[in-house]
């Protein structure tokens, strides 16, 4: 790989990260801080994208730098599972389990979606 592949990697994992800020807040300022909405937001979007990129079957390349890069800097495990773990210490039992299952259910139903209209194309 070419050092100017990783830079490109560099400069677009940077971006996603900052679009992942970005949107987080707007989420989190129309919807309310009170459930984890902008990550539920983001990592729903991200499944969709990242579907779609493997339905169009990009090459090596390509999907280092949009699915891995992009994608991969834009979507956030770790956020999703602290704010899991935010919702439980606060007893918030109901909401917690709520972000767990539907995390997981859409984000597999968003990623098979966008696979499947990558397909189509």
């Amino acid at each position: 790989m070419s050092g100017l592949l990783w830079i490109a990697v560099i400069l677009i994992g940077g971006c996603g990260s900052l679009l992942r800020f970005v949107l987080d807040g707007e989420v989190g300022t129309r919807l309310g801080r009170d459930f984890p909405y902008g990550t539920m937001v983001i990592n729903l979007s991200g499944a969709t994208i990242l579907g779609l990129l493997t339905g169009l079957a990009f090459g090596n390349e390509g999907m280092l730098l949009a699915g891995i890069a992009a994608v991969g800097s834009y979507t956030t495990f770790s956020t999703w599972i602290l704010e899991t773990q935010r919702l439980d210490e606060e007893r918030q039992h109901r909401s917690a389990v709520v972000n767990v299952v539907f995390s997981l259910v859409l984000g597999i139903a968003a990623a098979a979606l966008g696979r499947w209209i990558g397909a189509q194309l």
